[in-house]
């Protein structure tokens, strides 16, 4: 972490922040808001990484992820954001 200008310190803090928001996404009740927390947090890793010039690619894959994850296993997110629109006859 020193590469990126962050005290050794902050591992354990990150880490509980990350698997925290990880544990939220996974609870179906709190998914969404685990998705936006976790969209907060990759946003924070694609700063610090864009920074100190770091590839970020993988970060912005992961996000992505998180949001096709949630996005095949809620149905509420799929009313609200249809892929596919239904043709009348």
């Amino acid at each position: 972490m020193a590469h990126l200008g962050l005290p050794e310190s902050l591992i354990m803090p990150l880490a509980i922040l990350e698997i925290s928001c990880v544990v939220i996404y996974l609870i179906p009740a709190t998914s969404v808001l685990g998705a936006i927390l976790l969209t907060g947090y990759i946003g924070g890793a694609i700063c610090t990484h864009w920074r100190v010039g770091d590839p970020f690619f993988i970060q912005i894959a992961l996000g992505i992820f998180v949001w096709l994850g949630l996005y095949l296993r809620e149905n509420r997110l799929k009313a609200l954001i249809p892929l596919r629109t239904s043709q009348a006859s």
